[in-house]
């Protein structure tokens, strides 16, 4: 084992899986069809062998957090306070953070049957484009400045105290926060915070996002492989918005395909990669567990938190 995950047992799949015996796996084949993002890989076989064992986990750290929670109230002398069980889903731009939280959002669902589990973007933190513009970064959409850190943390703070809070909305199609649309939370049991920057911390501030979760996840893999990924992504949003003039793609759509390709490979290189490489994978050891795919998407190792 390197020292970047020293802290960390080495699963591998084969062991994994022999962690949760249950062949049912909570979903269709279908279903799981409708929440796969663009390119991503995933079958009932996934979910079999690893997010059912990974559903079990998050059930002892919840009961944990429950526990915990008693036992403070108890020591002082105060009544339990209500809050959702949190959890922080992060890494690269197109390494399958979407597929993984809303999967685990479904799972969730399925096995708390009573329980409202929500599910929110750090995208809707991103500073409107104008804004952007203003501040000539707009090229660095996606850097930790490019985000409203304070109004993320408030977020979270309101969600940890059991409060309701509305959020912006952030379109992937028009690449941009929506005007006067907005999401509303209200005293979920589950809440799931997916980004790539979800265990960084506000500028010149000693308080991390993490602080406020209660699980959390980091979806890993070879920079080389996510590039490749990032790459099929780009030509499939092209393909769909061929025909759609409203679509922020739409431009790159009707370019000469080498030319757009060549384009957003320039992107990868100079905006995703630095990301990944100067602000996001060195947040991944904040997880407790990092799920490490393989080439064809197939999570083939496990990370876990001594």
């Amino acid at each position: 084992m390197t020292n970047e995950f020293i802290n960390f047992q080495k699963i591998t799949r084969e062991t994994w899986k022999e962690l949760h015996q249950q062949s049912r796996p909570l979903l269709t084949e279908e279903e799981l069809d409708t929440i796969t993002s663009l390119n991503d890989n995933i079958n009932i076989g996934d979910v079999t062998e690893i997010y059912l064992p990974l559903l079990n986990l998050i059930q002892l750290y919840k009961i944990n957090q429950e526990n915990l929670s008693f036992s403070k109230s108890l020591f002082l002398k105060k009544d339990a306070h209500y809050r959702p069980f949190i959890i922080g889903i992060s890494g690269s731009v197109a390494v399958g953070k979407s597929t993984t939280s809303r999967l685990l959002q479904l799972l969730l669902a399925r096995t708390f049957k009573s329980s409202r589990v929500e599910m929110v973007t750090t995208d809707g933190f991103l500073y409107p484009n104008s804004h952007l513009e203003d501040k000539k970064i707009l090229n660095r959409k996606g850097f930790p400045e490019s985000y409203n850190m304070e109004l993320l943390l408030d977020f979270l703070d309101a969600m940890k105290n059991g409060f309701s809070a509305t959020i912006p909305v952030y379109s992937h199609e028009v690449y941009d926060i929506v005007p006067g649309k907005l999401q509303s939370i209200s005293s979920p049991d589950f809440l799931i915070v997916e980004g790539i920057n979800v265990f960084q911390n506000q500028q010149n501030n000693r308080l991390y996002m993490s602080d406020y979760f209660d699980f959390s996840i980091y979806i890993d893999a070879d920079s080389k492989h996510i590039e490749s990924w990032y790459l099929e992504r780009f030509e499939s949003i092209l393909d769909l918005a061929k025909n759609d003039d409203s679509s922020f793609y739409s431009k790159y759509a009707k370019m000469d395909r080498s030319k757009a390709i060549d384009f957003a490979k320039e992107v990868w290189k100079t905006v995703n990669l630095e990301n990944l490489e100067k602000f996001i994978e060195p947040t991944r050891n904040r997880a407790e567990i990092i799920l490490h795919k393989a080439s064809d998407h197939k999570i083939d190792e496990i990370y876990l938190k001594k």
